[in-house]
């Protein structure tokens, strides 16, 4: 999931919706300084996406300002975009009641534990139901567009769809690599041709470093 600013109009552009233009709220021309928050060691490192409007009132997302056009500033968290996070995720705050009873609905019904759906949420999306990746996976957990509607979820970005989704198809991960979690985990963020290839889990720093957060969040779920 590592980022890279030159991705951004991609992106965003799977986010972009028509919208109908309000000539009585005119978008406000914002100062990037004044936007830009500092990144602290517990916080995810944020990039500035411009929106603006075309003439058929459809919006433009851009990693740049548009140049003599008014555009609003909008800031997206890029949770997990880098190997070398700043996040320390021993100590980053955890998400107990966001979505608790759904999540403990369908780990009862998976027989799953419901740390590692958290877990596994808090990794991938930080709890943003409207995530988008750069790859294009969406929503909560991150489903791929083919994986999401192998796996019947029809709206990625609706939470239980989501999270039902999601966790139904870790828990098919979780069988199909015979209870080794490990391997599950790494087939969940690198596909699972990657680890039946290379015989375990695939040789990618981004797939080393997800295994490790997720198995840290998970620990620290289960405490409470």
């Amino acid at each position: 999931m590592t980022g890279n600013l030159k991705w951004i109009p991609l992106l965003l552009l799977l986010l972009a919706q028509p919208v109908i233009a309000d000539d009585s709220k005119p978008v406000q021309r914002l100062s990037p300084q004044r936007q830009a928050l500092p990144v602290t060691k517990n916080t995810a490192p944020q990039i500035l996406v411009y929106k603006s409007q075309r003439e058929d009132g459809s919006a433009v997302f851009s990693d740049r300002p548009p140049a003599n056009q008014q555009y609003e500033l909008l800031r997206f968290d890029c949770y997990a975009c880098a190997v070398s996070s700043p996040i320390d995720w021993h100590t980053t705050p955890l998400f107990q009641r966001r979505f608790a009873r759904l999540i403990e609905q369908v780990a009862s019904e998976l027989v799953l534990d419901p740390a590692l759906i958290r877990a596994v949420i808090h990794a991938e999306s930080a709890f943003n139901p409207q995530a988008v990746s750069r790859r294009g996976a969406q929503g909560l957990m991150q489903l791929m567009p083919q994986t999401a509607s192998l796996l019947g979820v029809a709206d990625p970005s609706q939470p239980e769809q989501n999270i039902r989704g999601g966790s139904r198809y870790l828990q098919q991960l979780i069988d199909s690599f015979d209870g080794d979690l490990r391997l599950a985990l790494a087939a969940y963020n690198a596909g699972p041709g990657a680890v039946k290839r290379f015989g375990g889990v695939p040789p990618y720093p981004e797939t080393t470093a997800y295994i490790e957060r997720v198995l840290i969040l998970q620990q620290r779920y289960a405490g409470g």
